[in-house]
C-alpha cells in the first residue's frame, strides 16, 4: 500500500471516531434533557429509562446519576436509588446534593447509620441547610446503636428549626419543632434545658 493510502486511512478512522464521539455525545445530552422534561411531568419510570440511555451513551455524567436517583427515589425504588446516588458520589466526592439525597434515601430505608455518615458531611459542608440538620437529626433520633446520641438528635433538630424559621418556613419549622418536642420527651429533658 502506498504511504498517502495509509495516511488517508488514518485520517479517515480518526474523523469518523471523533465524529462519531460527539454523536454520542449530543445524543447522551437529548437523553439526560428528556429525562428531564419526563421527571418534571411526574413521569418517573420514563425517566429512569431516559437516564439510563443517556448514561449508556456518556456514563461520566454525575448529574444524569444524580437525577436517576431522585427518579427511583419517587418510585419508592430506593437501592437503587442509593446506587445511582453512590455512583454520582464516586464520580464527585464534593457533591453534597447527592450526599443530602443519599442521606435521605437511607432515612426512608432506616439505614441510620449510613444516613448520619452522608447527612453529616452536608451539614459540615453547608452548615445552613435546615433539610440537612432536620435530617441528620431524625437519623439520631432513630440511631440504636451505642453510644447514646441523645444530645446531637437535640442539637441538629433545634438547628433545622432555627435555620427553617430564618427561611420563614413556618410548617417545616413547626413539623421539626414537634419531632424536638417528642425527642425531649423520648430523652427525658426539659425543654427548658435544652444544650
Amino acid at each position: 500500500m502506498p504511504m498517502n493510502f495509509k495516511i488517508k486511512i488514518v485520517l479517515i478512522t480518526l474523523i469518523v471516531s471523533v465524529f462519531g464521539q460527539c454523536v454520542n455525545a449530543q445524543e447522551a445530552k437529548d437523553w439526560f434533557q428528556e429525562g428531564n422534561n419526563l421527571s418534571k411531568e411526574g413521569r418517573y419510570a420514563d425517566a429512569v429509562e431516559a437516564y439510563q440511555q443517556s448514561l449508556k451513551l456518556n456514563p461520566d455524567i454525575t448529574v444524569a446519576y444524580y437525577n436517576l436517583g431522585l427518579a427511583y427515589k419517587k418510585l419508592r425504588r430506593y437501592e437503587q436509588a442509593v446506587n445511582a446516588l453512590q455512583k454520582a458520589v464516586e464520580l464527585e466526592p464534593d457533591y453534597i446534593e447527592a450526599h443530602l439525597a443519599v442521606g435521605n434515601v437511607y432515612n426512608l430505608m432506616e439505614r441510620w447509620e449510613d444516613a448520619i455518615a452522608h447527612l453529616n458531611m452536608v451539614v459540615h459542608s453547608k452548615p445552613d441547610n435546615a433539610e440537612a440538620y432536620g435530617n441528620l437529626g431524625w437519623a439520631y433520633y432513630n440511631y440504636k446503636g451505642k453510644p447514646p446520641f441523645k444530645f446531637l438528635v437535640i442539637i441538629n433538630l433545634d438547628m433545622a428549626v432555627k435555620l427553617f424559621k430564618e427561611r420563614g418556613m413556618e410548617q417545616a419549622a413547626e413539623a421539626t419543632n414537634q419531632t424536638l418536642e417528642e425527642a425531649l420527651i423520648k430523652f427525658g429533658m426539659d425543654s427548658k434545658n435544652q444544650p
